[in-house]
């Protein structure tokens, strides 16, 4: 897809990755519509995105709140959005018995179910457009659900299938369906916890830059799937051929997840 002059709804612009992806949208000539929940850090980016013949725009919203959702859609309207990028997600690591219910159903509003009301809010304005994109930021853990990540992991699970199911749907259309699963990132979404444990288990991480230009390289070449890092991939691959092979290398792995797992007391 043509980056220059395409008009960009992105959620999730405040965090690490969406201004990295703002910047980096802003620099192939798009205009954008930033999106989030803290106006300070929008307002700051698109100062700092200013000029260049593009228009920047933000919107403080909360993405679990249909009123939110529905202003949205309007100011989307005005914007003329083609491609909209669902990127805004939560994290939340701890063994799944421990965690309280509501921090888990949090989990999935907003990394599943709110992507997915604002994708069919925006479906009849985005297929009236003569070229148009939808890119669901996944994660590897979607491919490769991880001990420590059971709602995350069901989450992100549930956007792949979601995606492919979409782009199955609008096979016959003028929108693009595109899936971008990266690996871990470097950005304040990780916790303490998960930093040493990824720091214990020898994880590899990108940083919000790299994993920006790759995934904009993914929606400028219209790929339907994509998946960042190596090894993780292969073994998100081997995950969906041999489960059973994983359940096995994983399990010696189990007590150092369960120990950086309990709650600080």
């Amino acid at each position: 897809m043509q980056l220059n002059g395409a008009r960009i709804l992105l959620t999730g612009a405040s965090g690490g990755l969406g201004q990295a992806l703002a910047k980096t949208l802003a620099q192939e000539g798009a205009s954008l519509l930033l999106v989030g929940r803290d106006q300070k850090k929008l307002a700051a980016l698109a100062v700092n995105l200013a000029g260049g013949g593009r228009e920047v725009s933000t919107l403080a919203v909360d993405l679990n709140q249909p009123t939110d959702v529905a202003r949205l859609v309007e100011e989307a309207t005005r914007f003329r959005a083609d491609v909209l990028i669902n990127n805004a997600g939560i994290n939340a690591f701890g063994l799944f018995e421990q965690q309280d219910w509501a921090r888990v159903a949090d989990v999935l509003e907003t990394n599943l179910a709110a992507p997915m009301r604002l994708t069919h809010a925006l479906l009849p304005q985005l297929q009236s457009r003569e070229r148009a994109a939808i890119v669901n930021i996944g994660s590897t853990f979607g491919s490769l659900p991880f001990p420590g990540f059971a709602a995350y992991s069901a989450a992100k699970a549930g956007m792949k299938g979601f995606s492919q199911a979409l782009r199955r749907e609008l096979a016959d259309s003028r929108v693009a369906v595109i899936y971008v699963a990266p690996r871990a990132i470097d950005t304040p979404l990780n916790t303490p916890a998960v930093v040493a444990l990824n720091d214990k288990l020898g994880s590899q991480s990108d940083t919000p830059q790299v994993a920006a230009r790759q995934i904009v390289a993914a929606l400028a070449a219209g790929r339907g799937e994509t998946y960042l890092g190596f090894p993780e991939r292969l073994f998100a691959w081997l995950n969906g051929c041999a489960p059973a092979l994983i359940d096995r290398a994983l399990k010696p792995k189990l007590a150092i997840v369960k120990r950086h797992a309990r709650p600080a007391i």
